[in-house]
């Protein structure tokens, strides 16, 4: 019985459009140890002068990651972002009801912006719509991007920052449709209230992005008519909406867990499909993009039992491997082939809770498996992104269906000088000899294979993921390369334009 064989055909003229740097977000939340011990922590031996753990902010550095997305989350609805500016000494002490937590304040608004400048990331700031309202939301944009003269403008200079912050991209609350959400109300209500803090922000800075609340994942009941309802009161007002989606233990199988980013072309189309339909009905010239601003594998079965009430007690501090890092893959790649309508993406979270990093005290900062497709997300996430004609063995998965068991994307950089094709290998055991079609590319030669398979060396006690390997180049034959995707693995081929 021969072997299963592949092909994958890539051609310039399959454009499915220009990829926004956005995509290759991150989150950042009052949960767990994210932040307290995480991105911050004064206390530890690698924390600079300001408290930054310098081996966290090396490793994001390293991601390269564009935008960052603060401070929830469930955590914000109900945050007074007041109770994080000012004197650390004279900041309150909180009850957070959404993670039932004890919140210091000792991190706030000034400390994270802060932060995304020695990361070299934009920050997304998402605004209280759960407890608070318009004049709240208002209030933080005078505060962080005023230039002067006002009294959350000369407070911020009292701060210490006399120069407007310029936030550009913004939430307008989160999850509002979840029932665990603190101040969870019906479509209508959240979109008359995102309407009102819409308005009032671009009353102070009209030059902001707006994000509204879209529906927390698929399986919701409301979803799709949420998003209907928000965005025909809120169409003009707001540029995006937002999708969230977890994929993860306890699942129905393997094979259902590999197939997760099925469900993630499916829910980013639908969306699509709604805004699209809300421009139709108004009439609008205006194409609403989509924001991605949580996403991941989470594993809910390995969480152990939450005390209440302590200050950044560990949770959801999932351990990732090769499985998870393949499912990340997909992930990615859904991403990229929908990035003609996903225009911001944020990988929840960025450092202990569900992360490619993990900080603990006393011990340099480490990668996760998940670390190296997000690092492809974010590395190869510009330029534009193209349609890959694939021919893919498939094998039939209980509840999903006949699943291909090669998943590809492909970008070509902005210069039109690099091509980069990403294929994660969905079968826990079939290697797939795979022809690499390069027909269309005269001039341009495979420069690198990077593999990353189980095959390759694990350290025993969980500290670092060895990152992707160098695989042999196959020879070329009139613009086809025949390479092979082991089972269960994650390849990024380059090629570029030959000098």
């Amino acid at each position: 019985m021969s072997t299963p064989r592949a092909r994958l055909v890539v051609d310039p003229a399959f454009r499915i459009g220009r990829v926004d740097r956005r995509l290759g977000g991150s989150f950042v939340e009052h949960l767990g140890r994210c932040v307290y011990g995480g991105i911050w922590d004064p206390e530890d031996p690698a924390s600079d002068a300001k408290g930054f753990r310098s081996d966290v902010l090396g490793l994001v550095r390293e991601l390269g990651v564009p935008v960052v997305r603060y401070p929830g989350g469930n955590f914000v609805s109900g945050y007074r972002f007041e109770d994080g500016i000012g004197p650390p000494e004279d900041r309150p002490r909180r009850a957070d009801l959404a993670w039932r937590s004890m919140e210091t304040n000792r991190f706030g608004t000034d400390e994270a912006l802060a932060w995304c400048a020695e990361a070299g990331t934009e920050a997304m700031l998402a605004v209280n719509l759960g407890t608070r309202g318009a004049l709240a939301a208002a209030e933080l944009v005078e505060y962080t991007n005023h230039p002067g003269g006002t009294y959350w403008s000369e407070l911020r200079a009292a701060n210490g920052h006399p120069e407007p912050y310029g936030v550009r991209l913004w939430c307008l609350g989160n999850e509002m449709d979840g029932p665990w959400q603190i101040g969870h109300r019906p479509a209508a209500d959240y979109a008359r209230d995102a309407l009102a803090a819409a308005r009032a922000m671009r009353a102070v800075d009209p030059t902001i992005e707006l994000v509204a609340c879209g529906s927390s994942n698929s399986a919701m009941p409301s979803f799709p008519a949420w998003e209907a309802t928000v965005l025909d009161v809120c169409y003009d007002e707001v540029d995006h909406i937002s999708l969230h989606s977890y994929y993860g233990r306890p699942y129905p199988s393997q094979g259902a867990f590999l197939a997760s980013a099925l469900d993630m072309d499916r829910f980013i189309e639908t969306v699509a499909a709604t805004c699209d339909h809300i421009r139709a009905k108004h009439r609008s010239t205006k194409r609403i993009g989509l924001s991605f601003d949580e996403w991941n594998v989470w594993h809910r079965d390995s969480e152990p039992e939450h005390r209440p009430w302590l200050e950044a007690p560990p949770m959801l501090e999932n351990r990732y491997d090769q499985l998870d890092a393949v499912v990340v893959g997909t992930l990615v790649n859904s991403l990229l082939r929908h990035a003609d309508r996903v225009k911001v993406a944020c990988l929840a979270q960025l450092v202990n809770v569900i992360a490619p990093i993990v900080a603990e005290p006393g011990r340099p900062a480490w990668r996760q498996s998940i670390f190296w497709p997000y690092r492809d997300l974010v590395r190869y996430g510009e330029g534009d992104s193209l349609r890959v004609a694939v021919s893919s063995p498939e094998h039939d998965v209980v509840g999903v269906g006949s699943v291909p068991v090669l998943d590809v994307a492909a970008t070509v950089s902005a210069d039109g000088e690099e091509l980069r094709v990403m294929v994660a290998n969905r079968s826990p055991d079939l290697d797939v000899p795979t022809s690499l079609d390069l027909r269309a590319w005269d001039g341009f030669e495979l420069v690198s294979h990077q593999l990353l398979a189980p095959s390759a060396p694990r350290p025993g006690d969980g500290f670092g993921w060895p990152g992707p390997a160098a695989a042999p180049l196959p020879a070329e034959r009139s613009g086809t390369l025949e390479v092979s995707i082991p089972a269960m693995s994650w390849s990024t081929l380059v090629a570029r334009r030959r000098r």
